[in-house]
């Protein structure tokens, strides 16, 4: 069973799986990463390019903060390229001392202490990238790189080094994802094919549906089925 929040760190949000029998699942990319707490232990997650299979035990589970695009480098200390596609204990990329000290907090009250961690380490580096808020509204908007590099005030060159730091790839990357992720939604509610296509800027359904696979590794149909 699956359960989520909103976080009160901005555009993060909370969220427990717990399940009682085995259970295979498949975590799309959506340009975040995730901090767990899973098995007694501080989890590294993503950003990930294609999709995650993840697997729970009986009665495993598992309590995550997912942070907004670009946000997790700046509390964790590692620039976001350095996780992509990977699964990582806390304690390989901290001190061993801060990693235990941070587990030790956690363990208590998960959901919540996460939230602290988190919070007091974007405090303590003056919060993410500056520039994150407006790339990620600008090509979730699907505007073109270069429109998105002008917008901010860089080069395109610039603005692809800042997002490997960032986001764990570059801003093309980046806004092929959103972009899935908002086809995703419009199909969920309802909206026909051809429609979401259209609207989220594929040049036609069997461009929706060849990305879909390319980066979820399963049909559309697969991932809007009830």
């Amino acid at each position: 069973m699956y359960h989520e929040r909103p976080s009160r760190l901005p555009g993060a949000f909370v969220w427990r799986r717990a399940e009682r029998a085995p259970r295979a699942g498949r975590v799309l990319p959506d340009g975040c990463i995730d901090l767990l707490w899973w098995q007694g232990d501080l989890i590294v997650a993503g950003p990930d390019t294609m999709a995650y299979e993840s697997v729970l035990e009986a009665g495993e589970t598992i309590v995550g903060l997912r942070f907004a695009p670009g946000v997790a480098p700046a509390a964790l200390g590692v620039p976001a390229d350095e996780l992509r596609d990977t699964r990582v204990r806390l304690s390989a990329l901290w001190p061993a001392r801060a990693a235990r000290e941070a587990a030790e907090r956690v363990a208590a009250d998960p959901s919540h202490a996460l939230e602290d961690l988190a919070e007091g380490r974007l405090a303590a580096a003056d919060g993410p990238d500056p520039a994150v808020p407006a790339v990620v509204a600008l090509l979730r908007s699907g505007a073109p790189v270069a429109t998105v590099a002008d917008e901010v005030g860089m080069s395109e060159r610039q603005l692809h080094r800042r997002s490997l730091a960032a986001f764990g790839y570059g801003p093309k990357t980046l806004a092929r994802i959103l972009r899935l992720g908002r086809a995703l939604d419009l199909a969920r509610a309802g909206r026909p094919l051809a429609s979401v296509a259209a609207e989220t800027g594929y040049a036609d359904q069997a461009h929706l549906s060849r990305d879909t696979r390319a980066l979820a590794g399963v049909p559309l149909g697969a991932l809007i089925r009830p």
